[in-house]
């Protein structure tokens, strides 16, 4: 099956559009990336789209109207990659839609999850069936929502250990493996790391065992700094030009490591309602001899470190990054010497492009969801059981025929 899949992130800066070849071949899912585009949102989408996230004061008429925006959006990007990409003959649209809040409680519990984007809006422009709003079943069995790409995370990482481990774990083959330090010594745990506006990880350890989790901020605190700095002219801090110009500032970076977040035990989840404008505010008024270039480097630290205590904390000897965080190269070098005793590689060498994998992921997600294979793993989620994820919203002629599966044990990239 020919399923495009969507995304638009927590950086909320456009959307994420992957054409994949979908198909079970004994046991494993066979997926074949077949193109992707990035769709930047106009101006004036994008501009009321960041006045409604947190901390916000819009109302339900802006996010009705949001709404409905988004799913014009997301039809016209879907309707594009069909017939650029597809040549006209997607059979599935799956739409992660627009993460507008993500309600976790202060016990750490997952309350709710609103995605904005009407899929009856994709459905209509493409006239296909679309599978959307995959986060809710999971919370309703008591999950998180998220990472809510783990269970691919788990079948792509099925056959990672049996791979590396007779090589002593050097994966990337290019001298970036650290012998020294780090608590991931004597792991055996491989992991997939995306790095968007919140940074999430899954690793599957040589037992068969999964976890995954929000590290914490990926680009969401470093894009505020930019905001604020050149007033809007900036949104990101492009290629770490700005990073790579200023200087950690240790105590800046020992405060906002001791934000409780990063001490609770995984699975969790977290977002833009904690990590934002006026959280980062906070730290800089205690710290007003830190300003410009050194607040932003210091805050690619912080994703760094952040990821790389969790992969020590759980025996990770491998990290395959994935998200716009990737195209930072600060960032990246930052990640590799802080994440000692870890390989540190990029999807890409695996035949799926850093900026495009959550995308062709959820294709996968929608692919699942019609053919009845639950798209969770309990694990990765804090939930009870895996869920049969999505809302189905049909095409013009209804939904394909389909039959339901076992569930697959791995998956295989075909380039």
């Amino acid at each position: 099956m020919i399923v495009i899949g969507l995304i638009s992130g927590t950086s909320a800066d456009g959307i994420d559009a992957a054409v994949a070849d979908v198909s079970l071949e004994d046991d494993r899912i066979r997926l074949e990336p077949l193109g992707q585009r990035s769709v930047d949102y106009p101006d004036e989408l994008r501009d009321a789209l960041w006045d409604a996230l947190p901390p916000t004061d819009a109302g339900p008429e802006e996010l009705c109207r949001l709404d409905a925006l988004l799913g014009q959006a997301f039809g016209h990007a879907a309707a594009e990659a069909n017939a650029d990409l597809a040549g006209g003959r997607a059979e599935l649209v799956t739409s992660h839609g627009q993460t507008i809040h993500h309600w976790v409680d202060d016990a750490g519990t997952a309350r709710g999850t609103l995605q904005l984007g009407q899929p009856a809006w994709i459905a209509q422009t493409t006239g296909l069936p679309v599978v959307a709003d995959l986060r809710n079943r999971d919370i309703a069995v008591g999950g998180h929502g998220a990472p809510l790409v783990a269970y691919p995370d788990v079948l792509l990482l099925a056959d990672r250990a049996g791979e590396t481990s007779s090589s002593g774990g050097g994966a990337t083959g290019g001298g970036e493996t650290s012998s020294s330090g780090g608590g991931a010594s004597g792991g055996d745990a491989h992991a997939l790391l995306n790095i968007g506006g919140i940074a999430n990880l899954t690793l599957r350890r040589a037992d068969g065992t999964a976890l995954a989790f929000d590290t914490g901020p990926g680009n969401a605190l470093m894009d505020a700094a930019v905001t604020d700095q050149t007033d809007g002219a900036e949104r990101i801090d492009g290629d770490g030009k700005r990073a790579g110009r200023g200087r950690v500032d240790p105590g800046l970076l020992e405060a906002l490591l001791r934000d409780p977040y990063y001490a609770q035990p995984a699975p969790k989840s977290t977002g833009k309602e904690r990590f934002h404008r006026d959280y980062l505010a906070g730290f800089l008024a205690d710290a007003p001899d830190v300003d410009g270039d050194d607040v932003i480097a210091t805050l690619a630290a912080l994703t760094a470190e952040t990821i790389a205590r969790a992969a020590a904390e759980h025996g990770v000897v491998e990290l395959i990054a994935s998200g716009g965080g990737t195209a930072n190269p600060v960032l990246m070098e930052e990640l590799r010497t802080r994440a000692t005793g870890v390989a540190v590689r990029t999807i890409d060498d695996l035949g799926v492009p850093s900026g495009a994998k959550e995308a062709y992921w959820f294709a996968v997600l929608g692919f699942c969801t019609l053919h009845g294979i639950p798209g969770t793993v309990a694990s990765c989620t804090g939930a009870s059981q895996a869920s049969l994820l999505g809302h189905l919203t049909p095409g013009a002629d209804g939904f394909p025929a389909t039959d339901r599966v076992e569930p697959p044990v791995g998956m295989r990239i075909v380039t």
